[in-house]
């Protein structure tokens, strides 16, 4: 069984959300978890520990393991994710240009049918999940 079907079979049953998850050529692995209202230390011990366990009983090979909060600026992947973060600011990076650019950061208006519809200096753009290399909030402060 790989990583990622192991992450994505345990992590919601322990109620958390599989963000992401690297593997470093030092064999370091990290994964990234969420759930509404956000990761404490004590979510990533849990996590680590319950993760521990089940790696040594799949035979995953790796030295470190790092569990952690995705951050303010987390990746945004599915379609799940900017749906839920509908009315958030983005910054996405796209593979191929979209009405000419490449690099837009605007507010996530929607997402239907795997299109993002992005606002931004007044105009929108209809952006394919497909077409979508890099995605990530751009976490907004308030004063």
């Amino acid at each position: 069984m790989d990583i990622q079907n192991i992450l994505e079979k345990t992590l919601p049953g322990l109620g958390y959300e599989l963000v992401d998850f690297e593997l470093t050529a030092q064999g370091t692995l990290r994964v990234f978890i969420d759930q509404p209202g956000g990761i404490t230390v004590e979510d990533c011990a849990t996590v680590s520990n319950h993760l521990s366990r089940v790696f040594m009983v799949e035979d995953i090979d790796y030295k470190n393991l790092e569990i952690s909060s995705p951050g303010l600026d987390r990746p945004l992947k599915k379609a799940a994710d900017f749906v839920r973060f509908a009315g958030e600011q983005a910054k996405i990076k796209t593979r191929l240009p979209v009405e000419g650019q490449k690099n837009f950061v605007g507010r996530i208006e929607r997402c239907e049918n795997d299109v993002v519809t992005l606002s931004f200096d007044g105009k929108t753009a209809d952006i394919e999940l497909s077409n979508i290399d890099k995605a990530r909030l751009k976490p907004e402060f308030k004063f």
